[in-house]
């Protein structure tokens, strides 16, 4: 949860979202939620994280940090999982990313001979669908897992590492704990213990929540998930600045413009 360096779901400031200083909604996503209305525009936050999140974040359109690897800021550099030179790697892994695309662009190679030679359809039904379906999985469990209202996001004079380990939150997810080994309800002690086996978490999170909850420091929300994600998609749009110690704030208690225009 670092506002600069961080890698992923590194949340937007009021300027990246189109406010001015003084909450004027001025362009993007703060013009659009505007036009949208709350619950179409949460609507929308949900088809774009689940959908078209995790392509964009490789081809380092969205969500991710502020410097390069080099420490760097990036400003309008493009940190992209795909170029051999791009800054979101160091230099020695050059020949790594390079046949990474390589092996990528002959993936989709292949798929767009397999659609040339049976058609569209089975290879939407066996392998898009698959695909988009992991996708969307994959993107709600990170997005749920370091994004609500009371998860503080730090700025580089605040940020540490046992702040950001700490700052993120457990979940239930129903059956799907079952079938997707717990990664959703155990994300706390995978934060402190990276290189524990899935195995064993469900039993450190015992220990590591009787430990840190007395204590203020373990984080758990007990909403079923389809619900907590609809709240998050309604008030978790962006942050002050990348400054200090900062909270999402929510869109929907930004005064509409043309309220504003009656004042």
């Amino acid at each position: 949860n670092h506002l600069v360096d961080g890698e992923s779901h590194v949340p937007p400031t009021r300027e990246d979202n189109g406010l001015s200083e003084n909450l004027e909604r001025q362009t993007f996503y703060a013009a659009w939620h505007e036009a949208m209305g709350d619950g179409a525009f949460a609507a929308f936050q949900i088809w774009t994280h689940l959908f078209l999140g995790w392509p964009l974040y490789l081809l380092g359109l969205a969500s991710t940090g502020r410097i390069g690897n080099d420490g760097k800021p990036l400003e309008n550099d493009i940190a992209d999982h795909f170029r051999p030179n791009s800054r979101m790697f160091p230099s020695k892994m050059n020949s790594k990313i390079m046949v990474s695309t390589a092996t990528v662009v002959a993936s989709l190679a292949g798929l767009g001979y397999l659609m040339y030679e049976y058609g569209a359809v089975p290879v939407i039904c066996w392998y898009w669908g698959p695909y988009f379906f992991v996708n969307a999985w994959l993107v709600l469990y990170t997005w749920l897992q370091h994004t609500d209202p009371s998860i503080p996001h730090y700025g580089e004079g605040e940020w540490t590492w046992v702040k950001g380990a700490l700052s993120t939150i457990d979940r239930p997810y129903g059956i799907f704990d079952f079938f997707h080994h717990r990664i959703g309800s155990t994300h706390v002690v995978h934060h402190l213990f990276h290189e524990m086996p899935w195995y064993n978490a469900l039993k450190a999170t015992h220990a590591v929540k009787a430990y840190l909850e007395p204590k203020g420091l373990y984080n758990y929300d007990p909403t079923f998930w389809p619900l907590a994600m609809w709240r998050i998609a309604r008030t978790c749009h962006y942050v002050d600045s990348t400054d200090g110690i900062q909270y999402f704030k929510s869109l929907e208690d930004v005064p509409l413009t043309k309220d504003r225009k009656k004042d």
